[in-house]
């Protein structure tokens, strides 16, 4: 249900073929792919060597060592053809080298009429469809530059009188190079069995079907860099450069640039380019490529509270925006 990557099959010229195509529409549970938190889409998705606040739940398990405060955060996601999407996390430091955190994620929208071949406007009956996650997340930091963090998840797919239930894995690896700031993150997400289709359908012809095709969860492999270029007390710039290799789509090349004012304003950009297309202009072969927003961190009592937002271009299917809260304490 979730519109992902359109492929084109005109590789010609390319010093770098893009095979998506020949492997996009075999993995299940799309909605795992679809970024949580306003901050790390609005850097282009490009996020996991950053992965410092409760959004790493989502990015990159390992994050979790690099904040000491705990944190709540909560993510809503008005996404293209009407589809909503919900984050919730918590992240608790247990000490401070051992982190856990859960996280909820929901994905809606609005019953659809059913229609058929000789009832093409609609039968006057409705269905339903939705997916959610649970996820529990321990990161360690092993030393002052290393650390490791492992996610479990259960998902759960929803499409009328059919269920989808799988159990993914994400591995993650973060590391302080020593040199300046430059750090660089390794993360391997949705790692999984096959899962196919419980329940029964009825067939036009009043056949019934309970016997349905296995596909495999959406895994993928990301190796991201980051840095400061410039750091003071009063500014920050940080970029960010990923490489995403996914077992149902193209590879592609993820970056980004934050700039922070006296760490209570943020300015985001990023920027999503599919394996074989050109730097500038439209990526022909996927849908999303731009993405902006800005975040307002602010001191409240006991907690300080984080305002952020990012809007992500579709090339065609117009563009998703997103909110998220976060609360330190």
């Amino acid at each position: 249900m979730v519109v992902g990557t359109v492929q084109t099959e005109d590789a010609h010229g390319q010093l770098v073929p893009n095979l998506g195509g020949q492997r996009s529409g075999i993995s299940a549970f799309q909605f795992l792919k679809i970024g949580v938190g306003s901050r790390g889409v609005a850097l282009g998705e490009s996020f996991v060597a950053i992965a410092n606040d409760a959004s790493a739940l989502f990015w990159n398990p390992a994050g979790l060592s690099q904040f000491a405060s705990n944190q709540f955060f909560v993510s809503h996601t008005t996404y293209v053809v009407d589809i909503e999407h919900e984050f919730i996390g918590l992240v608790y430091h247990l000490t401070t080298d051992d982190h856990l955190g859960i996280a909820v994620t929901s994905l809606h929208m609005a019953e659809m009429e059913i229609t058929t071949e000789t009832q093409p406007t609609g039968t006057g009956r409705f269905f339903k469809f939705g997916d959610v996650a649970i996820a529990l997340t321990y990161a360690r930091r092993m030393t002052e530059q290393f650390s490791f963090g492992v996610t479990g998840r259960y998902v759960e797919e929803t499409l009328d009188v059919l269920k989808m239930r799988g159990l993914t894995v994400d591995l993650g690896t973060y590391y302080w190079t020593g040199v300046g700031s430059l750090r660089f993150a390794v993360v391997v997400s949705n790692f999984g069995a096959n899962a196919s289709p419980s329940g029964e359908v009825t067939l036009l012809s009043g056949e019934k079907k309970s016997s349905f095709q296995s596909f495999s969860p959406p895994t993928l492999f990301k190796i991201g860099f980051a840095m400061e270029p410039l750091q003071t007390d009063e500014h920050r710039v940080t970029t960010t450069l990923q490489l995403n290799h996914p077992n149902d789509n193209a590879e592609n090349i993820r970056t980004g640039v934050e700039y922070e004012w006296n760490k209570l304003l943020a300015l985001r950009a990023g920027l999503k380019r599919t394996i074989g297309q050109a730097l500038l202009g439209a990526d022909e072969s996927s849908e999303d490529d731009v993405s902006f927003g800005f975040g307002v961190s602010v001191p409240v009592s006991f907690s300080t509270v984080a305002v952020d937002y990012a809007f992500t271009n579709f090339n065609r299917l117009g563009g998703a925006h997103r909110f998220s809260l976060a609360f330190s304490f």
